[in-house]
């Protein structure tokens, strides 16, 4: 099932931005005046604190959990207003493509009444290297340095850098 880009151009979530790649994936709201706008702050900082390999060798792709709402307009004015750099891609969709990828991917609660609530949604950040099949997940409202250090779980280049090779985690 397509996505669609804040840029409004149409990918295919697994064949045109996960395979073979490292990825940050998270899910959020535009509309969202509480966790969200604190959770994507914190991937920001990670994000800057990669330097240049946002959009070359590590990608971020946050999905909205309304699609029904969040149109690609609504996305781009969301990344344009966090101050979102390069290397980082919203995205919306049918209801029926975002549930399946939040699904598929874990970002979901056991309790259906907690899953149903979108002000409960997992805050969490799914970081992955397709190629080697690794996969783990972090808390987006930790400390981002540690956000940053899950990337060595599943990153060659990273964990053979060590946590030096990072940059400053920016306030």
């Amino acid at each position: 099932m397509p996505l669609v880009t804040h840029e409004d151009r149409p990918v295919r979530f697994y064949s045109d931005l996960v395979k073979d790649r490292v990825v940050f994936v998270s899910m959020m709201y535009a509309q969202c005046s509480d966790q969200c706008p604190l959770m994507t702050q914190n991937l920001r900082r990670v994000h800057e604190a990669l330097g240049s390999r946002p959009g070359r060798d590590v990608f971020f792709y946050s999905i909205t959990l309304l699609p029904e709402f969040d149109r690609p307009a609504d996305l781009k004015a969301y990344a344009a207003q966090n101050r979102i750099g390069p290397g980082w891609t919203f995205l919306t969709g049918t209801k029926a493509a975002v549930e399946a990828i939040r699904m598929g991917m874990g970002f979901y609660d056991p309790d259906p009444a907690v899953d149903a609530d979108i002000t409960q949604h997992t805050g969490m950040v799914r970081v992955g290297n397709d190629s080697l099949q690794r996969w783990v997940m972090a808390p987006l409202l930790q400390d981002p340095q540690v956000i940053l250090e899950t990337l060595m779980a599943v990153d060659p280049v990273s964990r053979a850098a060590g946590r030096g090779s990072f940059g400053a985690i920016q306030a």
